[in-house]
């Protein structure tokens, strides 16, 4: 067999998270459908992720924080339909996950918020309605129509992932939401003809871009639980409402607020400066990030408060 001609990407998901919103760095690809950044590697980069700083520094302006390799995407049919069965070159994408404090991108990026993409994934203010109303019932619908044998086990899968009929809902499984309704046919990137989901108000991405965006929001959840990667997110010196509402925002759930000041100090994770923030209310304490608590504790993150019903 001839060997397959390979097209590799680095695509980024590029994370920000400005006021009460997580944001997306995106731009319009073909068909005026958003995408995510992508840039190339070149010679002179001596590892992809210096590839990757390189080109959102030259092409967005900005400066990476954390950085992490997600994953490598290259499924057969995740090309252009037009090309599809062409011979056209096999589409491989080397995908990251980056943090960073939101800029004025270049001419041609802009930032989204992230829930326009995946807004069941917002419960902030409650388990948004969409989940019940619509995708539940048509994933009963579809698993209905699946080999009888496979019922049980497709109807558990979804209540599982989607929190439904008693299961907790787990903010973690963002990446199984996505796959499961694209399985279904029940977003436009399936190419299934329905879209049901995408007809009530979320935003699809070219190629399987919003599979890569739930992949990074899956990962950068779980990080939270042992890794203070929440800091990369704010200034060096922040009130512990601006530090909650970071976390709210990636979370997706809204959080008791004594509660999780009490976790925040309790766990070492920051500490007062001292200073108080001009606020319109109240002055409130500045706190920095405890560095120190990377040597007192293996996992020093900030919890799981996803976990609801």
């Amino acid at each position: 067999m001839a060997p397959v001609e390979v097209e590799i990407t680095v695509d980024a998901v590029i994370v920000a998270v400005t006021g009460d919103s997580p944001r997306l760095l995106s731009v319009v690809g073909p068909g005026g459908q958003f995408s995510l950044p992508s840039g190339p590697l070149e010679d002179r980069d001596p590892t992809i992720e210096l590839g990757l700083r390189r080109w959102i520094r030259e092409q967005a302006g900005l400066e990476v924080g954390y950085a992490e390799q997600l994953y490598t995407f290259g499924d057969m049919e995740r090309g252009p339909a037009t090309q599809r069965g062409t011979g056209a070159a096999r589409r491989l994408s080397i995908a990251y996950l980056a943090l960073v404090r939101e800029g004025k991108p270049s001419d041609g990026a802009v930032w989204i918020d992230a829930y326009k993409f995946l807004p069941w994934e917002d419960h902030r203010h409650g388990r948004p309605p969409v989940i019940d109303d619509v995708i539940i019932p048509a994933l009963r619908q579809y698993v209905a129509g699946t080999d009888e044998s496979d019922t049980a086990a497709q109807t558990e899968r979804v209540d599982i992932v989607f929190g439904a009929d008693g299961a907790p809902f787990d903010g973690v499984r963002a990446l199984e939401r996505y796959e499961l309704m694209y399985e279904a046919g029940m977003v436009h990137e399936s190419n299934a003809g329905t879209a049901i989901v995408d007809r009530v108000g979320s935003t699809g991405m070219y190629l399987d871009h919003r599979r890569i965006a739930a992949t990074a929001l899956s990962r950068l959840r779980g990080k939270l639980t042992y890794r203070p990667v929440v800091f990369e997110l704010l200034p060096s010196r922040f009130t512990l409402s601006q530090l909650q509402r970071v976390v709210e925002s990636l979370a997706g759930v809204g959080l008791h607020k004594q509660n999780f000041r009490r976790l925040v100090e309790g766990a070492g994770l920051v500490e007062g400066t001292g200073s108080m923030a001009r606020t319109r209310g109240r002055p409130a304490e500045l706190f920095r990030f405890r560095r120190e608590v990377l040597r007192e504790r293996p996992r020093p993150g900030v919890g799981t408060p996803w976990v609801h019903t």
